[in-house]
């Protein structure tokens, strides 16, 4: 049984680059059968205008642990950055989970071209990706461990939305025959170093459009 997470962090650095962790709402409300919650961690952010401004968000990555993940803010949204296990990362090379998916392969524009690969990430074993349902702008819960009836049957791990029922794979892609229509969207993002990855913003000598997916 899931613990409550809590949604206040700890504040460390200099006055202007303050710390703070966003925990989506539905997130913080489940308990039950989540094995896993988003854990809370520490990550410097830009002030507050800055995040009003839809700036890009720097956050280290090195602090989340292997099959957790974290959530922050970026432009009023939840974006998921998964740190994913070996297993998980097999996984989405099956045939067990991509015989499943709607849109396996990314073809849909619901990433930039830098993120349309098997793990729909610049890194394989970090993922990251704008946690709203594609159907009607709900929050997927988060269920990292592969299981044959959690939530519901004939599933592997990934991602669950509980209002209508839509169930992703731990790399945001869509199951068939259900009601979202698309794989989750990819924020542009891009790692500035080996443990920082900055969100809002795209690798250099890259240009993507972001407004231009199809659906969020």
């Amino acid at each position: 049984m899931a613990n409550s997470a809590s949604t206040t962090a700890t504040h460390e650095g200099e006055p202007t680059r303050r710390d703070f962790l966003y925990i989506a709402t539905a997130t913080v409300a489940v308990v039950g059968t989540v094995a896993t919650l988003v854990p809370l961690i520490d990550q410097m952010n830009p002030d507050a205008s800055t995040l009003a401004a839809g700036g890009p968000v720097d956050v280290d990555v090195s602090k989340i642990a292997e099959g957790s993940q974290i959530v922050v803010r970026w432009r009023e949204r939840p974006i998921w950055i998964y740190h994913r296990s070996k297993q998980t990362l097999a996984m989405l090379q099956s045939t067990k989970d991509t015989s499943l998916l709607s849109d396996p392969n990314s073809e849909e524009p619901q990433q930039a071209p830098y993120a349309k690969n098997w793990h729909r990430s610049i890194k394989p074993e970090f993922g990251v990706l704008v946690g709203i349902c594609t159907h009607l702008g709900c929050i997927p819960l988060f269920y990292p461990n592969q299981s044959a009836t959690t939530p519901v049957a004939n599933w592997i791990g990934g991602y669950f939305c509980p209002c209508h029922g839509s169930k992703y794979d731990a790399a945001g892609r869509v199951y068939s025959g259900v009601p979202a229509p698309y794989n989750l969207p990819v924020p542009p993002y891009h790692f500035l170093n080996d443990t920082t990855v900055r969100i809002g913003e795209d690798p250099p000598n890259s240009a993507w459009d972001f407004g231009s997916i199809l659906q969020l």
